[in-house]
């Protein structure tokens, strides 16, 4: 019988000079857990990009459960994405959309 996927939300802040777009960002993280991990292990993340706001810098993103400090890990390596220096920071982890949320307006006030 198969396992139900467990999944977790990563909101993510983004510090960088000037702006990036979705597909920089997710390449670079993608990348990062290659490095890292390898493609056997980057199988396993089920990494998905769920929103991304260039103007505020914030991104959700979608990963296995097992693998979320193998993401913080990936994460906490990007320094620079193409010739801009980056740091990404996870602000908080659900495991819902609307948890994240809730969670996120909190962090706000």
């Amino acid at each position: 019988m198969l396992k139900k996927v467990r999944r977790r939300y990563l909101a993510l802040k983004i510090e960088c000079d000037g702006t990036l777009n979705s597909r920089e960002f997710i390449n670079a993280v993608w990348n990062a857990v290659l490095t890292l991990y390898g493609e056997y292990g980057a199988s396993k993340t089920n990494l998905n990009l769920i929103d991304y706001n260039s103007e505020e810098k914030l991104a959700v993103i979608r990963v296995a459960h097992a693998t979320v400090e193998m993401i913080r890990a990936a994460l906490a390596s990007i320094t620079r994405i193409g010739d801009k220096s980056v740091a990404i920071h996870v602000l908080t982890v659900s495991g819902t959309i609307k948890a994240l949320h809730r969670k996120m307006k909190h962090l706000n006030h």
